[in-house]
């Protein structure tokens, strides 16, 4: 065999060669979370394995996950906690209203509760269990990392290579290589950006691993609909500053006649602060954090008509967030008084920005916050809910009419209208300052990708299979109707380490057995 670059995650030093031939057994087109996971299986299973990723580091997205979605495992039998595969399942085919890949999705959850305990033994600490539901409502499957998906991605790192596996940064896969007689797919074409090497391997199992399409904005516009409706604001991406996300799994399994399904669905996570790019509203200065939180606070949410168009205590409902704002022209403000201003300047937010701030944490940089908003267009302060309406652009006597009702609400405490919490109901001041942030529609995800089977086998453009082709983490298809299911918290990460494995056994199971055993040539 030819000689291969040297790998380093730190400092990855390359020894150049014009051309490289590789024989293996599982190739990964991706090195995220799904990618690292079907690289480490492959490798416990003394299968030989290649990643080729296309960026100087590895984990993608997959190092943002608080926690991972997991049924039946060890963390759930401690903590005596968690809902049972049926009602689980239940459940969510209930949410995508059989709308989906059944067979799929049933054995990503049921396989998800050995892919936890399997992370764990690996090393990945976890902290505990966490819910953003009430807790009689939740199937507490969102386990939480003690290091974010990260740590993964650095346990597994280390692991992968320690057992002979073998990882090319820098280097994307241009072509997947289909064998035109037998139709089977045999292999990748690979070129390393930094010397232009051209590398080629060949393998018994090619696994597309390369994070959905979020980072593609034409892809996003050709098949988000939603995003191109008349009047609509734009959505925009929060992601990694480097994101690799741009569909190339995809759309290279197309040209060798792949099919898609579920590509219209992304996951909406809304509402933001309109300041790019939307991620420093997680990881940025506490102004932006804070600026984040006091625009989900259940004070008063309107539409550019200046009409309430949602449930403020479901403001932790990101999907269902993103969903009414889509209704509504991708829009929203969140309108307080001066009162609760100083309410959160000093106690905290009424509810909470994940663990980013939470109640009783002092919004010290609010004020920061409204300065540098002003002075951005996405803060508006006004002393009279007339100046204020004037400023964001909304009829100023719908705006009036809805405080008016909502103060009636406060009063009697309760909410006819859309049932907000009773303790949710403030009451507006009569006389300013008033404020208002604007909020548009985020997304983290693309939930749509390539056609499979339940074994995640890729289908053609026929319902046909096509042999040694597989895919995994975010390129798959068909898992979602038109939303996110939040019920089953932390499912993106979660089925991304759970595809990882599943593929890796079923192609070790049926090609690598099949065909006389695991590669085992220098």
């Amino acid at each position: 065999m030819n000689k291969k670059p040297s790998i380093n995650l730190s400092n990855p030093t390359i020894e150049p060669v014009t051309e490289e031939i590789i024989q293996t057994d599982i190739i990964v087109i991706g090195g995220g979370l799904s990618g690292m996971s079907a690289g480490l299986t492959a490798a416990e299973q003394g299968a030989k394995v290649v990643i080729f990723e296309k960026l100087p580091s590895l984990g993608g997205a997959g190092v943002y996950p608080e926690g991972s979605l997991g049924v039946g495992t060890k963390l759930q039998k401690k903590e005596g906690k968690g809902a049972t595969l049926n009602d689980a399942f239940s459940k969510a085919i209930d949410f995508h209203h059989w709308r989906v890949n059944a067979g799929a999705l049933h054995e990503l959850m049921k396989n998800s509760g050995e892919t936890i305990n399997w992370v764990a033994d690996n090393g990945v600490e976890f902290s505990g269990l966490k819910t953003v539901y009430p807790p009689e409502q939740s199937l507490w499957t969102w386990h939480i990392y003690k290091h974010n998906g990260a740590s993964v991605t650095k346990n597994f790192y280390k692991k992968i290579l320690a057992s002979g596996g073998e990882i090319y940064l820098e280097t994307p896969v241009k072509k997947i290589i289909r064998d035109a007689q037998s139709g089977e797919v045999v292999g990748v074409e690979a070129v390393n950006s930094v010397t232009g090497e051209k590398i080629v391997a060949y393998g018994k199992g090619v696994i597309v691993a390369t994070g959905g399409f979020a980072n593609n904005r034409d892809m996003i516009e050709k098949y988000v609909t939603d995003v191109n409706q008349r009047n609509m604001i734009p959505v925009k991406l929060r992601g990694p500053l480097i994101d690799g996300r741009e569909g190339d799994g995809i759309n290279m399994a197309l040209a060798i006649g792949a099919d898609i399904a579920g590509m219209q669905t992304i996951a909406g996570n809304s509402p933001y602060v309109d300041q790019d790019p939307p991620i420093r509203q997680f990881n940025g200065a506490d102004y932006q954090k804070q600026a984040r939180t006091s625009l989900s606070q259940p004070f008063l949410w309107i539409n550019r008509h200046g009409e309430r168009f949602f449930n403020e205590s479901l403001g932790s409902s990101f999907t269902t967030v993103y969903n009414a704002m889509t209704m509504n022209g991708g829009v929203m403000y969140s309108i307080w008084d001066d009162a609760m201003r100083q309410k959160m300047i000093k106690e905290g937010p009424v509810t909470p920005f994940n663990a980013i701030v939470i109640p009783g944490q002092p919004m010290k940089a609010l004020d920061q916050a409204i300065e540098i908003g002003m002075k951005e267009g996405w803060m508006a302060k006004g002393d009279t809910l007339d100046d204020l309406a004037k400023q964001i652009v909304v009829p100023a006597e719908a705006l009036k009419a809805t405080i008016a009702k909502v103060n009636q609400y406060a009063d009697q405490g309760f909410d006819p209208d859309w049932g907000r919490k009773k303790e949710h109901l403030f009451k507006f001041q009569d006389k300013g300052p008033y404020y208002a942030v604007k909020g548009i529609r985020a997304y983290f995800l693309t939930l749509g990708g390539l056609k499979m089977n339940s074994n995640l086998q890729v289908y053609d453009t026929h319902d046909q299979v096509i042999p040694g082709l597989y895919v995994v983490g975010q390129d798959m298809g068909g898992l979602y109707d038109s939303t996110y299911d939040l019920l089953l918290e932390g499912s993106a990460s979660g089925f991304a380490l759970t595809s990882g494995r599943m593929a890796v056994k079923h192609i070790i199971s049926t090609r690598l057995q099949n065909s006389g055993g695991l590669n085992n040539d220098e």
